[in-house]
């Protein structure tokens, strides 16, 4: 799956999930832009990519804004000509009981992980359908299928992913641009390291499969379905759960 000479842009890419793709990619052969929210987060996973050989960007960037999304872009064509793939990632909860959340917790999250990956869509976009090629994938999330108490928010906006992923496929399809979704089932983080054993056993135990994901198992899915191997797979939600899901 040799990504050699390909561009990629990873958001949300400073820790677990995001900074799993955006190490797999590079591995690969991909120049990597890096963003997160912190320019000392991305300029992290940018250099773990360039100590191993590889090239990268970091930059500091709200996804939610659509200047600083336009800016980005314009740092990423500078720096490398051009972007074939795009990796929706970055996101953000905010959870609560829904007759106890706040009006801008329900914003904030909608804001970042849902219009997020609509500001970069677009822009990758124009791009894109010029060059007549490009991968994009979203990274949504199992409770976007399944729903999950306290993640009215977070659920909505990882569902919006789904929906934003079938219909942005069916229109770039034509310029050779697939767009496809990656759910991610419960996945070892820095949150999920500081449950206890009976807290990590409860979770476990909803899982077939008997244990949580790492961000590796979603970077391998990431990298399938940018490959050229599935450059005839459009529109699908790939589930990497576990089985916890089906």
């Amino acid at each position: 799956m040799s990504l050699n000479g390909q561009v990629a842009l990873v958001t949300g890419a400073s820790r677990g999930i995001g900074r799993a793709i955006a190490l797999r990619l590079a591995a690969q052969g991909a120049a990597v832009v890096v963003t997160a929210t912190s320019l000392e987060g991305a300029q992290n996973t940018a250099g773990e990519i360039a100590a191993a050989g590889g090239k990268s960007l970091a930059v500091k960037v709200d996804v939610s804004q659509v200047a600083e999304v336009e800016n980005l872009f314009k740092e990423a064509l500078a720096a490398f000509g051009k972007i074939d793939i795009l990796v929706n990632n970055a996101g953000i909860t905010k959870d609560g009981l829904l007759l106890r959340m706040k009006e801008s917790d329900w914003d904030q999250v909608l804001d970042v992980n849902l219009k997020g990956a609509f500001n970069c869509i677009k822009e990758a976009a124009k791009v894109m359908t010029k060059a007549r090629y490009g991968r994009i994938v979203n990274v949504s999330s199992v409770v976007g299928e399944m729903g999950n108490p306290g993640q009215a928010n977070y659920c909505a906006s990882k569902a919006g992913l789904i929906g934003l992923t079938k219909s942005v496929a069916k229109e770039l399809a034509r310029r050779n641009v697939t767009v496809n979704a990656v759910t991610p089932g419960f996945i070892e983080t820095d949150m999920t390291a500081e449950l206890g054993d009976k807290a990590r056993e409860a979770l476990q135990d909803q899982i077939p499969m008997g244990r949580l994901g790492s961000g590796d198992d979603i970077a391998a899915a990431v990298l399938f379905l940018v490959s050229d191997g599935a450059g005839y797979i459009t529109g699908h939600v790939l589930s990497v759960n576990g089985g916890m899901y089906m």
